[in-house]
């Protein structure tokens, strides 16, 4: 009789990864998840080992966000367990595709005071769509496809699953073992809403069409271009849908963010029709109190608990983006009132730009300035105007860093701006560039960072160094924490200086001691020749550029007012 063949659930796992065409994984070893590391070491996927577990895990966030496929990560048990939280947490608040996958104690040692024995699933439970854990063998491979299909079904979003390392040493008959797989692909539409949104539309005279994360996710880019030129209503981009249409698509009045300069603030404030394609109503939107009061608002989302966050919606939808996007296409061109449409919002698309130009040409005093230390608003903008190809990749990351750039960053291809998003997270910029360059070796990926944020992971330069996947970075290096600083002197009449200041920092010099390239500037006019000779050296490079600390941002204000400071927007 012929001996069954036999494998480990870790190769069980190995294979099903393998199985679902994952290219890489991030971790860090360890002893619980040692038998899933052997395994991926034989396979096709690359093992890509980081310095640090949040770092690992934000790597597969941005790899989930930029490919729309979940992003694999792995840590071991205990304290690799809790170094993932607070990624997880980003991802589920960004609506990421990412897979954690966590070791943790043997089901034998369970309350036996073993190495890094943790009860880890219920601390994780509220904070992913779904939460696992595998204690048969077998049912490893099933376990595997249960967790990878939830993370892309309905609305995207962080799953975890845990797995015992014994159960991962424990020796399967090959036969025995359970391998589904299966690829969800969920397009609800609802027809009748399409039809009830085009009538809306002819009844309006100012309407805004918002563009979210579910629009990006939905990949509905062509078919919002195609709805926004045959209605000829304005267009705006937010979070992950920023790039899905260009910011310079003449009917796209970039990002929605009221803080931009632009037509935004105006545009919410007078609308009398809003439409959020796959967009909730957050404190980017000052929860909905931003909307006018009169104006009609419409939420198309695929998950129905959030239409109707902060605020009363006139036509909720159940959809996906852009099959519902089709649908209203194919009404519009049925009905063949495309053209009354268009010449309908005429003055309210003039009125939209008179007013962008307006606000843009007040923000020129600062984006232009060249004053010494340099305007943070100065720095966005040479970063902007050099990284200038429709496929170059920019992410942001830090309080007021994030801000300016935000502020500032022409979209023009989806997936390509990249930031923590409402969670505000620190320390996403370094992982998330690595994973862009990694995930496009041809592009050019450049991060700016606060100096605040670069010390959350920076050995991660190293990470890049050592793989030779070059990124660069560029620290806004104003010397402090300076959103903490700004707000508090708002609050208070001064900073606290334990805990808002960092003072100078030689960080090029650490760079290049790993064997990057370092380069420090304190002049505006020496940030392109620095750009230039960064991305030139093909190195991992780490620009140093010191920012005027005294400069208070939007967000420096927001975050006043956060904490209890009132404002009057109003006063002389």
């Amino acid at each position: 009789m012929a001996k069954k063949k036999t494998v480990t659930g870790g190769q069980l796992a190995v294979d099903a990864l393998v199985a679902r065409g994952v290219e890489h994984v991030f971790f860090i070893s360890g002893g619980h998840i040692n038998p899933i590391h052997e395994g991926l070491d034989r396979s096709s996927v690359q093992l890509i080992s980081t310095r640090h577990e949040q770092a690992a895990v934000f790597m597969a966030e941005a790899m989930g966000r930029m490919t729309r496929r979940p992003g694999v990560a792995m840590v071991t048990a205990g304290p690799g367990f809790t170094n993932a939280l607070t990624p997880i947490a980003n991802a589920r608040l960004a609506n990421s595709p990412l897979l954690l996958i966590a070791g943790v104690v043997g089901l034998k040692s369970c309350e036996k005071l073993d190495l890094q024995d943790m009860v880890q699933l219920p601390v994780i439970e509220p904070m992913v769509k779904k939460a696992l854990i595998c204690h048969n063998a077998e049912r490893i491979g099933e376990f595997v496809d249960m967790a990878y299909r939830t993370c892309m079904s309905g609305r995207p979003g962080p799953v975890y699953l845990e797995l015992p390392v014994d159960v991962l040493n424990t020796a399967v008959n090959v036969q025995d073992a359970r391998m589904p797989h299966t690829v969800p692909e969920s397009r609800v539409v609802d027809f009748d809403k399409a039809r009830a949104l085009v009538e809306m539309l002819g009844d309006s005279r100012k309407p805004v069409v918002i563009a979210g994360s579910g629009a990006y996710y939905s990949d509905a880019g062509e078919d919002f271009a195609e709805f926004i030129e045959k209605t000829g209503a304005p267009a705006f981009t937010a979070t992950m849908g920023r790039g899905i249409i260009p910011d310079t698509h003449p009917l796209c009045f970039e990002s929605s963010l009221i803080i931009r300069p632009g037509s935004s603030s105006h545009a919410m404030t007078n609308a009398d029709l809003i439409i959020l394609l796959g967009n909730r109503i957050s404190m980017f939107y000052a929860c909905g109190d931003i909307f006018n009061p009169e104006a009609r608002i419409v939420q198309v989302d695929i998950l129905a608990e959030e239409i109707g966050r902060n605020h009363s919606i006139d036509l909720p939808v159940i959809s996906d983006v852009r099959e519902f996007l089709r649908e209203c296409n194919r009404i519009i061109e049925e009905k063949g009132n495309g053209e009354k449409l268009r010449g309908r919002f005429e003055d309210w698309i003039s009125e939209l730009r008179e007013e962008g130009e307006k606000s843009r040409g007040m923000a020129r005093l600062q984006s232009e300035s060249s004053s010494v230390p340099i305007h943070p608003a100065r720095l966005a903008k040479e970063i902007n105007d050099f990284m200038d190809r429709d496929d170059d990749i920019v992410v942001s990351d830090g309080g007021d860093t994030q801000v300016w750039m935000g502020m500032t960053r022409t979209a023009l291809r989806g997936g390509h701006y990249l930031d923590s998003g409402i969670y505000g997270c620190l320390g996403v910029g370094i992982p998330y560039a690595f994973a862009a360059k990694l995930l496009y070796p041809e592009k050019r990926v450049l991060n700016i960072i606060g100096d605040g944020s670069v010390g959350f992971n920076f050995m991660e330069f190293e990470t890049s160094i050592r793989k030779g996947i070059p990124i660069v970075v560029v620290i806004n290096n104003d010397q402090g924490w300076g959103m903490i600083r700004h707000s508090q002197t708002i609050k208070l009449g001064h900073a606290i200086e334990e805990g808002s200041e960092i003072g100078v920092v030689q960080y090029q010099k650490m760079v290049e001691a790993l064997g990057g390239r370092g380069l420090y500037v304190d002049k505006p006019e020496e940030i392109r020749p620095a750009l230039e000779e960064a991305f030139k050296s093909k190195k991992t490079a780490c620009i140093n550029v010191m920012t005027d600390p005294s400069v208070v941002s939007p967000g420096s204000l927001a975050l006043a007012m956060i904490s209890g400071y009132q404002i009057d927007f109003g006063a002389e």
